[in-house]
């Protein structure tokens, strides 16, 4: 089957109520873009996490709507500019979307992934580059977790580089669940993951049975009725977002047995200090390492002062 893409470039007023209007009267997919991308008049857009933009469009943008080759792009156009009472019907341009093999396509998107000193997350499509490694199989999906971003890396890292042999592990907001099947896979016994996705738990749990991992994963409300309802555990690892993560400091404290660890992540450099703060009455909390403007925060529970931060090899 072959398709072609209607082109339009249009101000930031109209962008998100053309791109709607389109998919109403026959689009089978509509994009936005900044028509100015590659010039000196290119716009980023982006938020910090919990602040991303409400709207994603530019002052100048271009809408790509993608049809059917043989449907009739200049009615579409016409229909979606009547629909949102334009004055004029928008110009645009067509552009042919040559066939190709999109499996073939987005699985070449995805390589293995090497984290640490012996991780490797890999698809289910490729070989592991080292059969002697950690080994992960895990495919791209929508639930957060594959090793390609910071945060979840500096947690990974922090469990190899913290073999837990039969202690337990609580990943809180537990996502693809990667980091509990590292845990497990560095020697941990009993480990647990709790999020609050239903999609998240089911995609973990998939996760874990491929990689002959045994964990258990709950959403919250059934968390509590567990019988870890009021376990405390060895190792807590939390990757959130640094607002939650200040929310949830009594609970998460809380989690962490006498002695124990809490290695919590999704803080970027500068959040730091506020979210060791928020756990300060608890446990003391120190940036264990960073990564691209992200850290990874670590703390003893009993601890007088926080662990040292990592030091590079």
């Amino acid at each position: 089957m072959s398709w072609t893409e209607i082109v339009i470039e249009i101000a930031l007023e109209h962008a998100e109520a053309l791109s709607d209007a389109l998919m109403e009267v026959g689009a089978l997919s509509v994009s936005v873009e900044d028509a100015d991308e590659g010039t000196d008049a290119e716009q980023p857009l982006f938020g910090e996490p919990g602040m991303e933009p409400k709207e994603a469009a530019w002052e100048h943008s271009r809408v790509v709507a993608l049809t059917d080759k043989d449907a009739d792009q200049a009615a579409i156009v016409a229909a979606a500019a009547k629909q949102i009472k334009l004055a004029v019907v928008p110009t645009f341009t067509l552009r042919d979307v040559a066939e190709q093999d999109w499996v073939r396509l987005t699985q070449s998107q995805f390589a293995p992934i090497h984290i640490g000193k012996n991780i490797w997350v890999v698809p289910s499509w490729h070989e592991a580059p080292d059969p002697d490694g950690l080994i992960l199989e895990l495919d791209p999906g929508l639930a957060f977790g594959t090793g390609s971003h910071p945060t979840t890396r500096l947690c990974m890292e922090w469990l190899e580089a913290n073999p837990a042999p039969g202690k337990t592990v609580l990943d809180y907001g537990c996502g693809s669940g990667i980091l509990a099947m590292v845990a497990k896979k560095v020697g941990a016994g009993e480990v647990v993951g709790v999020d609050i996705d239903p999609q998240a738990i089911e995609s973990a749990h998939d996760n874990a049975q491929r990689n002959n991992c045994a964990i258990d994963y709950f959403l919250p409300d059934t968390f509590a009725v567990s019988p870890h309802a009021t376990q405390r555990f060895d190792i807590v690892v939390a990757n959130i977002l640094s607002s939650p993560l200040k929310v949830m400091a009594p609970m998460l404290s809380g989690r962490v047995a006498d002695g124990g660890s809490l290695i919590l992540s999704g803080v970027l450099a500068r959040q730091a200090e506020e979210v060791a703060a928020a756990y300060a009455p608890f446990i003391q909390l120190g940036v264990w390492a960073e990564q691209d403007g992200w850290v990874a925060l670590h703390g003893r529970l009993g601890a007088p002062t926080a662990p040292p931060a990592r030091t590079e090899a």
